[in-house]
């Protein structure tokens, strides 16, 4: 079976612990606590370390850590990108404003270790989205890096993600 390391980041309430909770096959570790900051009329609980999630897709395991979104805690970035095999970039795609950071996290991931990403556009199915390419323009990727749609809350939506992360990694590591 082949083992894949996979990280989930984005921006502050793009969805990141939304997307391994749908997924896992095991019971998520979180580390979700009440905010205390300015941002606690946005939700109630953010990420402080990561959520550990672990799916198995068509005989391959993948371990996905979900990173905080918020940059007072970016000091767990490069912790969990030791030997990442991949990372996907959640944005919540209703709140262009939040662009910019992913794309900040792009650079940061990529400089940690240069592998395979993809952008993913969640909360794509809401009132106001932007599309697709407006996401790409926003998150400054060029055409070569696949950019797509995801309901974070649907198990489906979730997995045709990791399906898209297994192709980029089988490609690239071959």
């Amino acid at each position: 079976m082949s083992l894949y390391k996979v990280i989930v980041t984005g921006p502050f309430s793009s969805g990141k612990t939304s997307f391994v909770n749908a997924i896992s096959d095991v019971p998520v570790v979180s580390t979700e606590r009440k905010i205390t900051t300015e941002d606690s009329g946005i939700k109630a609980e953010t990420t402080v370390a990561m959520d550990y999630g672990r799916v198995t897709i068509d005989g391959r395991q993948l371990h996905l850590y979900g990173t905080p979104g918020q940059a007072r805690f970016s000091f767990m970035w490069e912790i969990l990108a030791k030997e990442m095999t991949a990372f996907i970039v959640l944005v919540d795609s209703t709140d262009p404003a939040s662009f910019p950071d992913a794309t900040e996290l792009i650079e940061n991931f990529y400089n940690i270790h240069p592998v395979p990403y993809l952008v993913v556009a969640g909360k794509a199915d809401l009132q106001g989205a932007s599309n697709l390419n407006e996401v790409r323009r926003g998150t400054q990727v060029g055409s070569d890096i696949t950019v797509m749609p995801c309901n974070s809350t649907q198990k489906s939506s979730v997995r045709q993600v990791l399906l898209q992360v297994i192709g980029l990694i089988e490609q690239y590591y071959q």
